[in-house]
This record gives C-alpha cells, structure tokens and sequence, in this order.
C-alpha cells in the first residue's frame, strides 16, 4: 500500500525519537488499509519478524503475546463495556516480551457508550510503554471525549492513476476502473467490488426506475435488502454524494449508473443534502437497530416522490426508532 508511505515514515521517525503518542486514531474511509496499517504499526513497536514493509499485501497475520486486537464478538452487534475492561487489565500487565504493549480497538465506533467511557482514563494516563490504536470507518458514533484523547491520523486514498497501477499490479490484465470508481477511490475496496460492479449496475438501474415510475421501490426495497443493507446504503451515499457535487458545479462523477438529469431536474439541492444526511445517519447505526426492508422502502418512496418536501423532520420512522434506540442505549 504505496499510498501510506508517507504516514509510516513519519511514524518511524517519531519512533526512532521516542516520541511516540500513546493513542492513535486511524481514520479514514473503508478500504484504505487502516487494518493493515494497524498491524503494520504494532509489527513495529513489538518487533514482529516480517512486518517492517508498510506495502505489502496482504499484511501478514501477526500473533503475539503482546498484541490484543478487539473486536465485535460473532454473536454481537456492538463492543461491549466487559470486553474493554478485560482489554484494559491485560494493557495494565507487565509486557511478556520486554516490548511494551499494543492494543487494536477495531473497529472503536462499534464500543457502546459504556465501553467508551470506561477507556477514558486509560487514554488519559496509558500505562507503562503501551500503544492504543483505535480504528474507525465513521467517526460519527465516537464520543468527542474520546476523539479529544488520541492522535488522530487520517488515511486517504491515492489518486485513481495509482490506485489502478496499485491494483493492476495485484492482478494484472483486470479491468480495474469500474471497480476502484464504485469503491470511491479505495482501493482495498475495490478487490471487494469488482464482484459487485454487476450488481451494482443494476441497482442503478433499479434507482433510475423508481424516480421514472416505472419500478415499485417496495419490490426494489426487497431486492435490495438480499444484498445486504449495509453496502446498499454505503454505494447508495456515494451516488447521492456525486450527484450534489454535480448539482454544485463540480466535475461529472464515474458513477456506477449516473443518475439521469431528468431526475435531478425535480430534486431541489437542500432536499438531496437532508437525503444523504438521512443515509449517513443510518450508516452509523449498528447492524439490527432498524429493519432494513422498511428503511429501505421509506428512502425509495422518497426518492420516487423527488424528495418533495423531505426534512429531517420527515425522517424515515425506522430512521426515527434506530436514533431514538441510539439516545436510549
């Protein structure tokens, strides 16, 4: 991942001068490396044999003593507060290598507000040589308290020239583009998505159909659903994000399918921002907090309708419940 180099060699330096934070946030958006760059990172500070090259992919699995890595248990939705407690104790033991300690919180959105508060004071006052890593896809469900306490470092993504060369290096004589352009840019995301760009391409069909009228988005919600939620309202951001910027003036995006301007014509501006605010909202939800056919029936009749009239006022009533259960945790 050639498009970090400049991250990792900053991070060596600060090592090599005993200054590194305690804390670090990776953020950034999906598909970019920052799980790599993280085990690349604790490689580093443990001295892991076969992790100095922040470049290769796929990282290698890395085990030891030293390391926690944390995730979302198999049969949870969420982080929980006993999890990082544990997590806590273990930082707080003396290192079985002499190396300090590393440990990933991945992904740190997914900790529920307990959990998060409960590793405050560790982020204040870490103990001994330990490095926490926090990884983040969205940063909207982060506490403030806890974004105040990290070094934050945000990862983008390269340009297209060198994340097509990138990928096409990976597997050559691939048709690359469409793919890197449904992943907006990431190119991590991209190997995910060429498998998508099919599907993907009809469902911007499917999207054009309901505004033209010719497609019911209750039949086209239940399509979607089977594709799974999450990755219809991730693609279904990205379309409506391209489209604001090219209702602003800005370049014609390479959308999966471009959103007919016919279309565009009957959608006021301010309507499509309150639209991709709604998306992004849900986005940050964890998986089961709202029912995914409903919510994406609600954002199809509104999409069929020209987002006449939408405010947040008139957000989806499973958008409404899912805040509403969010608050409530």
């Amino acid at each position: 991942m050639p498009w970090v180099r400049v991250f990792a060699d900053g991070w060596r330096r600060q090592a090599a001068s005993g200054r590194l934070p305690h804390a670090v946030l990776l953020a950034g958006q999906a598909g970019i490396g920052k799980r790599a760059t993280a085990a690349w990172m604790a490689g580093l500070k443990l001295h892991i044999e076969g992790t100095r090259d922040v470049s290769q992919y796929p990282p290698p699995r890395i085990e030891h003593p030293d390391l926690r890595w944390l995730r979302i248990p198999e049969d949870k939705l969420t982080i929980g507060i006993d999890q990082v407690r544990e997590l806590i104790e273990d930082v707080n033991l003396t290192s079985h290598a002499g190396g300090g300690k590393v440990a990933v919180i991945d992904p740190a959105n997914a900790m529920t507000r307990d959990a998060a508060n409960s590793l405050l004071k560790t982020l204040e006052e870490p103990p001994g040589d330990a490095l926490l890593i926090l990884i983040a896809d969205r940063l909207g469900r982060l506490p403030a308290t806890i974004l105040s306490r990290c070094q934050r470092v945000n990862l983008v993504a390269p340009g297209q020239a060198e994340g097509l060369a990138w990928l096409d290096a990976l597997k050559p004589g691939q048709d690359w583009a469409p793919a890197l352009s449904a992943a907006g840019g990431a190119p991590l995301a991209a190997i995910d998505a060429a498998g998508r760009v099919d599907v993907e391409a009809a469902m911007a069909r499917e999207l054009a159909a309901v505004a033209a009228g010719t497609e019911s988005p209750v039949d086209v919600a239940a399509a979607w659903t089977r594709v799974g939620a999450a990755g219809v309202l991730e693609w279904l951001a990205r379309q409506i994000q391209s489209t604001i910027v090219l209702r602003l003036g800005g370049p014609k995006p390479a959308l999966t399918g471009p959103i007919d301007e016919s279309v565009l014509q009957r959608m006021d501006t301010r309507n499509l921002f309150c639209y991709l605010d709604i998306i992004n909202r849900l986005r940050g939800q964890a998986a089961g907090s709202f029912n995914p056919q409903l919510t994406l029936e609600a954002l199809l009749i509104d999409w069929a309708n020209g987002l006449e009239g939408i405010r947040q006022e008139r957000m989806p009533e499973a958008m409404r419940l899912a805040l509403a259960d969010e608050v409530n945790r």
